[in-house]
C-alpha cells in the first residue's frame, strides 16, 4: 500500500473510523507531532466512550512465587530455582492478602508468579479452589500466557486442557503479562526458556474460544524497533478480530534499573504518550485502553487519559515486580479519583470486565481506603 503523504491524513482517516495499515501506524510512531497524535487518540476515545465518566479498579497483585526457570534480561524480580532468595507463598498467606484487599473494596486479585519447575497443575487447582471457597465474590485474574504454556510442559497436557481445568477450579480471567514484544527476534534477545510469540497468542485465542476474557499488554523501549512495535499491535488486532476476547490494552515503558539491560536508556514520557496514543488509533477493535501511572507517575498517568486512555488502571494494594526494578510510584484512591475528576469526568469504580460498581459499593471502598496508611507499592497492571 502507498504510504499517505502526511501524518494529518493518517490521523483524519483514523478519527473517521477507518482502519490503519501497518505502514500508517509506523509513520505515526516515526512522527514527533505528539500533540496532533494525542488529539486524534482523544477524539477516538471520546467517540468510543461518550459517557461522562472514566474508570479505575481496586485489586491486589499477589506474586505467589519468584522462583522461575526462565531467564529474562529485563526482569529484576525472578530468582533461579536454586537461589536462596526464592520464595513460595502459602495458601494461608495468600488468603490473608485477599482478605485485606476485600476489606479495602477490592473485587479482584491478580495472581502471577515465576515458572516454577516442580509444581503440577493440581497445586494451582487446589489454590484456586481455596480462594473461591473463601472469597466466591472475588474474580481471579490469574497467571499469564508464559505460565500457562509452562504448565503444558510440566504436565504434558494441551493448552485447552490446562485452561479448562483451571477455569473449572475458579480462574475468572487472564492478564496479558509476558507479552513484552510479540516478535520472536525480540523475544530471543530478551529471554531464554519462555513462551514465544505464536504460543503466547494461541493461549489467548484458546481462552477466548472457551468464552473467557483477557487483557493484552506491551512493554516497549528496550531492544525492539518501531516496526516491531507495530507488528506487536497488528498481531493483537488480528486475534481480536478473530475472537473479540480482549477487554483492554495496557502499554508501559521498560524499567531498566537493577536488570541486566540497565545500560539501555529509559524511555521518557514523550515516547510513552506517543506509543499509547498510536495504540489507541491502531487497535480499533479494543474497547478500552489503560493508563500506566504505575510506571509513569501521577501527572503523566493523568495526561495519558487525554492520549487515548479511558481507564486509570488499578489502585494496587500490593506489588513486587516493577518495584524490584527501582520504579516506585504510589497513588491513593483519592488521588486516582481526583486525577480523573480534574479532567472533567466522573470517577467510577469498575470490575475487570468493565462493569461499573454500584454507588454504595464504590462509596464503601472510598471510605475504607481513606483509613489506610500509604505504602510504596508499584506493579504492572494487567
Amino acid at each position: 500500500m502507498t504510504k499517505l503523504t502526511s501524518v494529518r491524513e493518517i490521523l483524519d482517516k483514523s478519527v473517521a473510523g477507518e482502519r490503519l495499515s501497518p505502514e500508517e501506524g509506523l509513520q505515526l510512531l516515526q512522527s514527533h507531532d505528539l500533540a496532533a497524535i494525542g488529539s486524534a487518540a482523544d477524539q477516538v476515545t471520546r467517540k468510543l466512550h461518550p459517557e461522562g465518566y472514566r474508570t479505575y479498579n481496586i485489586d491486589r497483585n499477589i506474586n505467589y512465587t519468584n522462583i522461575c526457570t526462565a531467564v529474562c534480561h529485563f526482569c529484576a524480580f525472578y530468582r533461579g530455582p536454586k537461589s536462596d532468595e526464592g520464595y513460595v507463598l502459602s495458601t494461608e498467606q495468600i488468603l490473608e492478602k485477599i482478605a485485606e484487599a476485600v476489606e479495602l473494596g477490592g473485587n479482584q486479585v491478580l495472581m502471577q508468579g515465576g515458572l516454577h519447575p516442580k509444581f503440577k497443575l493440581d497445586w494451582y487447582e487446589d489454590l484456586l479452589r481455596s480462594i473461591k471457597s473463601e472469597f466466591p465474590q472475588v474474580n481471579i485474574h490469574g497467571f499469564s500466557p508464559p505460565e500457562f504454556y509452562h504448565f503444558t510442559k510440566v504436565n504434558n497436557l494441551s493448552i485447552k486442557e490446562v485452561l479448562s481445568r483451571l477455569k473449572e477450579a475458579g480462574l475468572g480471567s487472564i492478564p496479558g503479562g509476558g507479552a513484552e514484544i510479540l516478535v520472536d527476534r525480540v523475544r530471543n534477545e530478551l529471554t531464554r526458556g519462555k513462551v514465544m510469540s505464536d504460543d503466547w497468542l494461541e493461549v489467548m485465542r484458546v481462552w477466548h474460544q472457551m468464552g473467557g476474557k483477557s487483557t493484552a499488554t506491551m512493554m516497549f523501549g528496550h531492544v525492539e524497533t518501531l516496526e516491531e512495535r507495530i507488528e506487536h499491535l497488528e498481531r493483537l488486532r488480528q486475534v481480536q478480530d478473530e475472537t473479540g476476547g480482549f477487554t483492554a490494552f495496557i502499554c508501559w515503558t521498560f524499567q531498566p534499573d537493577n536488570t541486566t539491560l540497565s545500560h539501555i536508556p529509559a524511555s521518557g514520557s514523550f515516547e510513552y504518550l506517543k506509543t499509547q496514543a498510536v495504540s489507541r488509533l491502531y487497535l480499533d477493535n479494543f474497547p478500552n485502553i489503560q493508563s500506566s501511572w504505575v510506571t509513569q507517575g501521577l501527572k503523566i498517568g493523568q495526561l495519558a487519559m487525554l492520549f487515548g486512555a479511558n481507564d486509570m488502571g488499578s489502585l494496587m494494594i500490593e506489588e513486587n515486580v516493577v518495584a524490584e526494578a527501582g520504579t516506585v510510584h504510589y497513588l491513593s484512591l483519592d488521588q486516582i479519583r481526583e486525577a480523573i475528576e480534574e479532567l472533567g469526568f466522573d470517577a467510577r469504580q469498575r470490575d475487570v470486565f468493565y462493569q461499573l460498581m454500584d454507588r454504595e459499593t464504590e462509596q464503601r471502598a472510598i471510605e475504607a481506603n481513606r483509613n489506610r496508611q500509604p505504602k510504596q507499592l508499584v506493579e504492572l497492571t494487567a
